[in-house]
């Protein structure tokens, strides 16, 4: 780490909501490679945002393609990968916008991090254990992931070769073999009003 740096007092985040009229907020959804969590951070983002609060959705396809494109798929890859996710939705969270997360991020450790940094600065952490059964998830399989795990092609496969360690104590346990991508986001939504976590 630098040691030649200097933090530059800005704006508070009590300031920022004052500002914004909004607070920030990370909902970290987590659940099986094809368990529903980006197609319900899909639904989520488009609903905050029509509702008018500000939000913004971290998943693979803008993380890995950019931000953690050197990073693959061991477990001291995967939890430098959710490492770098937790302290980017902390800056989200920070800007007053709702930062939705949709990564297996299959440790409990890693997960207990990233609240524990939100934690420190008193933002808000929503964990959401998108859950569904394996075999649902393999039937599911939209890219053909499940399949190459069982034949050996992908090693360290969460459920198959690797771990995933669900969540004891989450916010919000969906489950998308029984719920619609529309009831899972309205949990959300009802719970994210409840606490006053948006508008």
């Amino acid at each position: 780490m630098a040691t030649n740096i200097t933090w530059h007092e800005n704006l508070t985040h009590d300031e920022r909501k004052e500002l914004t009229k909004q607070g920030g907020v990370t909902v970290w959804l987590t659940g099986l490679s094809a368990s529903g969590k980006s197609t319900i951070g899909c639904a989520l983002e488009q609903s905050l945002l029509q509702r008018g609060n500000n939000a913004y959705r971290l998943d693979g396809d803008n993380i890995r393609f950019g931000l953690n494109k050197d990073l693959g798929f061991s477990e001291d890859d995967r939890n430098e990968n959710i490492r770098r996710i937790s302290e980017v939705s902390k800056l989200f969270a920070d800007s007053c916008s709702v930062a939705i997360t949709s990564f297996i991020s299959p440790y409990r450790e890693e997960r207990r991090k990233a609240r524990e940094l939100h934690d420190k600065d008193g933002l808000p952490f929503v964990e959401v254990y998108v859950d569904v059964p394996i075999e649902i998830a393999e039937q599911r399989d939209p890219k053909g992931l499940y399949k190459k795990a069982r034949e050996g092609i992908i090693k360290e496969f969460t459920g198959i070769s690797a771990p995933y360690e669900a969540p004891e104590n989450p916010e919000l346990h969906v489950h998308t073999d029984k719920q619609t991508v529309e009831e899972s986001a309205k949990i959300i939504i009802d719970y994210l009003l409840e606490k006053k976590l948006i508008k």
